[in-house]
């Protein structure tokens, strides 16, 4: 790669950094991680779709690594807990994701990934979270079903679309299942970090079968990672904006306005 295009090691460290924050609101971090560079003018033509794929769950994996040491008290909390409802609430939640994904994952990266669809996918998941944060606030995630889970999992599977964001579309589901705000954010960490490793674990034994990983890509990779799981850590306090019980509108505004800002420079640059 040359040092004047590609994904640089100071790239990297830019879309790890921005990983963190992205990560832990509802404002998709994977949309972040394929607009910035975008709005930024990098030119990354030079760097394979299947690499930067590569490189975005590398990324996630890091943040998710960070997830689990800076919540690791309530993931003991429940572990602890765990019996055969939550199990069954979990691997519904977990399922319709990993089926989506092995079903699709390429037809989407291939269809879905440039910057008007991650528009329209910020557009839509905005849609669902100020629609459902007006639903009642009446159940506990304690309370939470089979059937709540199966919810909750359909809006991991839609979340593979760029731009619709996995923590803004389990919130979404969650209010709509009737959960109070703080609830239905702590439903939505438990289910996040299954399915966020599953897509890591999977991405790097892809790369290990394919073998000759480019020596540029996975220094890009690794300082990516790193990071990552710094910003996520040093971001673990803007949970609880979310766990405050503050309305979701203004995260959907947010994604509103950088879905707007998406669509006039397309329209500029077309």
């Amino acid at each position: 790669m040359g040092a004047g295009g590609g994904l640089t090691t100071a790239r990297a460290a830019c879309l790890g950094a921005v990983q963190g924050p992205t990560e832990l609101l509802p404002v998709s971090s994977s949309a972040h991680l394929r607009i910035v560079p975008w709005l930024l003018g990098w030119d990354l033509d030079e760097v394979s779709p299947e690499d930067r794929k590569a490189f975005e769950v590398a990324v996630h994996g890091g943040a998710a690594l960070a997830l689990l040491i800076g919540q690791r008290r309530l993931i003991a909390d429940e572990l602890r807990r765990l019996d055969g409802r939550r199990v069954a609430v979990i691997a519904l939640s977990f399922l319709p994701a990993v089926a989506v994904g092995l079903a699709l994952e390429e037809q989407i990266d291939r269809h879905l990934g440039g910057p008007r669809s991650t528009a329209f996918g910020l557009i839509a998941g905005s849609g669902a979270m100020a629609l459902t944060d007006r639903c009642p606030q009446e159940r506990n995630a304690v309370e939470a079903t089979p059937a709540d889970g199966l919810a909750i999992g359909c809006a991991q599977a839609a979340a593979l679309v760029p731009g619709v964001s996995r923590n803004g579309s389990t919130l979404a589901a969650a209010r709509a299942r009737g959960f109070r705000r703080a609830q239905a954010n702590l439903l939505s960490r438990t289910v996040a970090l299954p399915v966020i490793t599953a897509a890591a674990v999977r991405k790097a034994v892809k790369l290990r079968r394919r073998g000759n990983v480019d020596p540029d890509l996975a220094r890009a990779a690794t300082v990516g990672v790193g990071a990552a799981f710094v910003s996520t850590l040093a971001s673990q306090g803007l949970i609880r904006l979310i766990e405050r019980d503050r309305s979701l509108l203004p995260y959907a505004a947010y994604r509103t306005g950088l879905a707007g800002l998406i669509l006039w420079k397309t329209r500029d640059r077309g």
